[in-house]
This record gives structure tokens, C-alpha cells and sequence, in this order.
């Protein structure tokens, strides 16, 4: 066999021996390699085949009969959801009055005990309302002392015009005896006319004494009872002078802020020298011996879940440990209802979606457990409601 080949424009020839076949004839019988022969089948080895498939059977039933016995006693009946949250009853620290920050007590994340003093406002401007509150009080209790002194010296006076309105009135009936004596004399000539007339005048004159002595104890009546009226004003004005010095004090008591509970100190932003208004927050006292955890339930879950209820717990935080819980409480609605802007559904614009409603749970484990969670850890809450499975059948019954 012969091929041309082309190189570099020059033409090649080389001679290629023909290719022998590569299949052997049809009539040549097929042999079997030396020394390979196929065994015989065993009858052992399929009845080995047999039983192991009827134990895997076998085992297969077993397993999901006791997988649907575990389901039906108990696993239909834990609720649980990752929708939980480690929670605490936080106090938001602010400030009652407005002023400067004097001193701050604490640090960040520092442990502090009820009533610990956390931060002292300046309180000079307050201090000094105080003295002026004192100061109106003591001028107002002299000035109700002179008008008590006044009340006395117009007793007396009252008591001496009375004395002389008695006088008068006796001058008074002495003079009119007279006349009355001396009118009959002097008609009939026995006495002199101008002894009636002088006895007639002084009758005018003690009448006129009378009536002046009446009203001089008139007089120092209304003016008694003046100064009973600046008496009563005057402790008006105390009482509002005591009133200002009870706040006063008050706020002087607010400069300082302590703490109402027992707690870690958290998101700590007063400092010294800074102007804080009434109402500011300075701080979070967290109660961590007193948290809880907060989940949130589907609604198709909650039918269930009775106070009281165990629960497990497990914290993302601390994966190899189970933590004991107990039901306290469910909430008296959705999470929906109580936000900022609970749904309207009947706007037109309504989908339907599963509703949670949040369940508080109790936390029950050591101190030293306790010391090592904080608010807003990831937690699976699972609760074991099979105590309550008779009474939801019950109510299922009633209602048929």
C-alpha cells in the first residue's frame, strides 16, 4: 500500500504494509479461558438472602410501627417552635427634672443592687428654691404672729368699749329717771323748768355717749374679724410656702436617680456634664435574675398549651445543655394586635396568614445556669401538652 504525503510542498511516498484482520472467523468455537470454571449455586446462600431481607422487612414494620405508637402517644403532642427569645422586665433609667450631670455611679455592664445610686444631677438651682420656700414660710408665720398679737390687744379693746357701752347705758337710764321724775314737778310749778331741761340734756347727752359706745364695739368687732380674715390668708400662704417646699424637696430628692431593681447595667449613655431633659434615657437596669423566655406560637399550635405545661428548653447559645421550663402564661391576643399599626382586614386588602401568639415561659435552672443567659438569646421552646389532649376531646364531644 502506498501514500503520498505532502511536505513543505515536496512530495512523499511511502510504502505501508496492509493491515491484518482483527476478527477471527465465525466458525471458530469460543473457549473458555484455562483454569477459570463457573461454581455451582449454592442453595445456602439464598436462604442467608432470604432472611436477611425478611429481618430488614421485619425491622421496617417494627420501626414504623413504633415510630407511628411514639407519634400518636407523644410526638403529636410537643409543640415547638424557634420563634423564642430570652426576655427581662428592663427598667429604662430617666431623668424626672431637667439639669446637668454631676456624677455618674456606674459602668457599663456593672451589677447593681436596688436602690444603688446610679447618677447625681446638679442640684444648686433646686437647693436654692428650697431656701426661698423656707424663707416665705417664716416670713408668712411672723406675719400670721403680728396679726395674732393685733387680735389680742383688739380683745381688750372690745372689752373696754363694752365696759363703757354699759356705763353709757346706765348714764342712759339714770337721765331718763330723772326726766321722768322732774316733767310731773315742773308742770305743776313744784320745781323749776330749767331743772327739767338740764335733766332732759343730759339724757340726750348719755344717749348720744350710748350710741357712741355701741358703735365702738361695733367697730372693734369688724376689725376683730378683719384680722381673723388676714389670719386665715396668711396661713393660706404658709400652706402654699410648704406646698413649694414639698416639691422643692422632691426635686431635689430626683437629682438623684437610683436604681428600682436589681439588675446589670446596660446601654449606659449619661455622662458628666451633659444637659438632660426630663423623661431622657440614661441608662437600662436589666433584671437577669429574673428573665423568662418569650415564644411565639403558631396559632394552630396554641390550642394545646395550658399554664403550667413543662416545657424544654434549648439555647442556641449552650447547645449541649437542656434547660427546664414551665408555662406561665398566654397572651390575651396576637402579636398583630398589639403593634403600632394592628391590621385592618376589612379594607378589602386581606391575605390570610398563620397568626403567632406569644406564650411567656418560665425558666427554671440553677443560678450558675441562670448567670449565663441574657435578654434576646436564640431559644427552642418545645412544650409537652398531653395533659390537655382529654380536654380538647371533651370540648370536641360537648360541641357535637
Amino acid at each position: 500500500m502506498i501514500k503520498r504525503f505532502t511536505i513543505f510542498g515536496s512530495n512523499l511516498i511511502s510504502r505501508v504494509p496492509p493491515r491484518k484482520s482483527l476478527q477471527k472467523p465465525m466458525t471458530e468455537p469460543l473457549q473458555e479461558p484455562a483454569g477459570e470454571s463457573v461454581p455451582p449455586e449454592n442453595p445456602g446462600s439464598r436462604r442467608r438472602l432470604r432472611i436477611i431481607l425478611i429481618l430488614l422487612g421485619l425491622a421496617v414494620v417494627l420501626g414504623g410501627g413504633w415510630w407511628y405508637y411514639r407519634h400518636e402517644t407523644y410526638g403529636q403532642y410537643m409543640q415547638s417552635t424557634d420563634n423564642a427569645y430570652i426576655a427581662a422586665d428592663s427598667v429604662v433609667v430617666s431623668s424626672k427634672v431637667a439639669g446637668f450631670v454631676e456624677e455618674v455611679f456606674v459602668q457599663e455592664n456593672e451589677q447593681v443592687a436596688q436602690g444603688a445610686s446610679l447618677v447625681q444631677l446638679d442640684l444648686r438651682d433646686y437647693r436654692a428654691q428650697a431656701q426661698q420656700a423656707r424663707a416665705q414660710i417664716d416670713a408668712t408665720l411672723a406675719g400670721a404672729d403680728t396679726i395674732r398679737s393685733q387680735i389680742a390687744e383688739q380683745d381688750a379693746a372690745i372689752r373696754q368699749a363694752k365696759s363703757q357701752l354699759s356705763a353709757a347705758r346706765a348714764a342712759v337710764d339714770l337721765a331718763n329717771e330723772q326726766v321722768a321724775r322732774y316733767r310731773p314737778l315742773a308742770a305743776t310749778g313744784a320745781e323749776p323748768r330749767e331743772k327739767l331741761d338740764q335733766y332732759e340734756a343730759q339724757a340726750r347727752q348719755a344717749r348720744a355717749e350710748l350710741a357712741s359706745a355701741q358703735a365702738a364695739v361695733s367697730a372693734a368687732g369688724a376689725r376683730r374679724s378683719t384680722l381673723f380674715e388676714q389670719i386665715g390668708q396668711t396661713q393660706a400662704q404658709a400652706e402654699a410656702a410648704r406646698a413649694q417646699l414639698e416639691a422643692a424637696d422632691l426635686t431635689i430628692e430626683s437629682t438623684l436617680l437610683r436604681a428600682s431593681k436589681a439588675g446589670r447595667i446596660g446601654d449606659l449613655s449619661a455622662r458628666v456634664g451633659q444637659f438632660v431633659q426630663p423623661g431622657q434615657r440614661l441608662m437600662t437596669v436589666v433584671p437577669v435574675d429574673a428573665i423568662y423566655v418569650t415564644a411565639n406560637f403558631k396559632e394552630t399550635q396554641v390550642g394545646l398549651i395550658r399554664p403550667g405545661q413543662r416545657v424544654q428548653l434549648e439555647i442556641d447559645a449552650l447547645p449541649d445543655l437542656e434547660i427546664a421550663g414551665r408555662v406561665d402564661s398566654i397572651s390575651p391576643g396576637t402579636g398583630a394586635q398589639f403593634s403600632i399599626l394592628p391590621p385592618e382586614n376589612a379594607t378589602g386588602n386581606f391575605t390570610k396568614i398563620v397568626q403567632r401568639i406569644p406564650v411567656r415561659i418560665a425558666i427554671e435552672a440553677s443560678p450558675e445556669v441562670r448567670r449565663l443567659l441574657v435578654p434576646g438569646m436564640s431559644v427552642v421552646a418545645v412544650v409537652d401538652t398531653r395533659n390537655a389532649a382529654s380536654e380538647l376531646e371533651d370540648i370536641s364531644s360537648r360541641a357535637e
